[in-house]
């Protein structure tokens, strides 16, 4: 009897070492572990080596040696939407690439791949303009524009992938190169909202929306209010200007000695607002909502841009935590009933179960041509549970399923890829016709997927 094997050729990684400014960590290392979890720290992460750049160059010499290796490539700065679709990838550390610089005249922003929304909103500061951030400030704006990105200020401008003017990357040739609407019209469709399957992003161009005026806050009631707050909010949003975007949220905060006392073991309904105008007018426009309920605490107020993010106070140190989204088309009583009939109680197994007003512009064609085109569904809902440990995981997706599973019937159709959980497929991102466009142009673009995304627009590509 004979017995055949196959072996994994070994990777010269040492002569990547040798070619960059950075640094390149291996499984051997005792920092590889820290090196190679990402932010979302319930989901596990095994690249083949961790290589942080200093430069743009780095870059181009990791991609490079990736092809010469017949090695997937991949970019992260952090991981808040990490998957396991980049095992056995070599991954690119992007975080260093910080450079901002605004044209406050043009309202353009060209900010490197690591550039937090914090970030670049604190540089925007007295400017009058804003980019299209969402609900964190700790999320990169390539991360969030290549992923579609639903804005604070979508109701307005659209999605964040629409505000992507030019990009800088490193395709799967190796070649470092601008793209924009003149050079490769086809390449940029797909970079907005089609994820990062089309080269590593060493910096982009975005496009500014003024803000000469900003409000927001969050309105925090107890949870036994939730039914009379969120048919308030259901009411508000059907007149809403497109200036206004409301979030509704039921949270269940754990008995952890973590939390501070006032929240630690609580449940509590919420309602979050940010408004292209001024405190005086959002008042007027909560007035129906908080009348709805005994409002426990109210941040409520004047806003700048390096302060949106924190309405929604979400946190930015790493964090164990599984989320899902589901799309809906209203949110009428039958759809409020079956909804916090099920998430109310802290029974559920959820943190936090979430619904956003969209609607407005997100449902006008894009500004740009983008794979990310319009979002038809009139409000989102998003669930999160936390995952502290492995033995949870199962339990804490089983609650996130459920959940989305009574909300099925009002389905609205696909949402961005910013809002799929770590265990979704690109497919329920996109219409059939657009996942199909997106493949034409990973093959054209990519045909040996030596470049991989989170979420891989031919299921799990390996390089060949």
């Amino acid at each position: 009897m004979t017995t055949t094997s196959t072996t994994v050729p070994r990777i010269p990684f040492p002569d990547l070492a040798a070619r960059i400014d950075g640094a390149l960590i291996l499984p051997t290392d005792d920092e590889f572990p820290h090196a190679a979890q990402a932010w979302n720290l319930a989901v596990p992460q095994r690249p083949r080596a961790v290589l942080h750049a200093r430069t743009a160059a780095d870059v181009v010499h990791a991609v490079r040696f990736a092809i010469e290796h017949r090695l997937p490539v991949t970019a992260q700065p952090g991981g808040h939407g990490a998957t396991t679709a980049l095992d056995e990838a070599l991954l690119i550390r992007t975080s260093a690439l910080d450079d901002i610089w605004i044209d406050a005249d043009a309202r353009v922003a060209r900010v490197g791949a690591g550039v937090k929304w914090g970030q670049l909103q604190s540089a925007l500061d007295g400017t009058g303009l804003t980019g299209m951030l969402g609900s964190s400030p700790d999320v990169t704006v390539v991360g969030f524009c290549l992923s579609g990105g639903l804005s604070w200020f979508g109701r307005a401008h659209g999605t964040g992938a629409a505000s992507l003017r030019a990009v800088e990357l490193v395709d799967a040739a190796g070649t470092h190169r601008w793209v924009d609407d003149s050079t490769d019209a086809s390449l940029m469709w797909a970079l907005r909202g089609g994820g990062g399957e089309f080269g590593i992003v060493t910096a982009v161009e975005i496009a500014l929306v003024p803000a000469p005026e900003l409000a927001g806050g969050r309105l925090l009631f107890p949870v036994e209010d939730a039914p009379r707050v969120w048919r308030a909010f259901a009411e508000v949003t059907t007149v809403a200007p497109r200036e206004l975007t409301l979030f509704a949220s039921v949270l269940h905060f754990p008995p952890i000695p973590e939390l501070p006392e006032e929240i630690r073991g609580r449940s509590f309904c919420a309602v979050d607002a940010v408004l292209l105008g001024g405190t005086a007018a959002l008042e007027a426009l909560l007035r129906p909502i908080a009348g709805a309920g005994t409002v426990l605490r109210s941040t409520i107020g004047p806003l700048r841009p390096s302060t949106i993010g924190d309405v929604c106070e979400e946190p930015v140190d790493p964090s164990p935590a599984l989320t899902g989204s589901g799309s809906l088309v209203s949110l009428d009583d039958e759809v409020l009933t079956a909804l916090l009939d099920r998430v109310s109680d802290p029974a559920c197994g959820l943190m936090q179960a979430q619904v956003r007003h969209l609607g407005g512009a997100f449902r006008d064609d894009p500004a740009r041509p983008a794979a990310c085109g319009r979002v038809e569904a009139e409000y989102m809902a998003m669930m999160l549970a936390m995952a502290p440990v492995p033995e949870v995981i199962e339990p804490a997706q089983a609650a996130i399923d459920a959940a989305l599973d009574v909300l099925k019937p009002w389905h609205g159709g696909p949402l961005p890829l910013s809002m799929l959980g770590h265990h979704d497929g690109a497919d329920i991102a996109f219409a059939p016709d657009t996942l199909r466009r997106l493949r034409d142009v990973k093959e054209s673009t990519d045909p040996r997927c030596v470049v991989r995304g989170n979420f891989p627009v031919h299921g799990s590509p390996a390089i060949r």
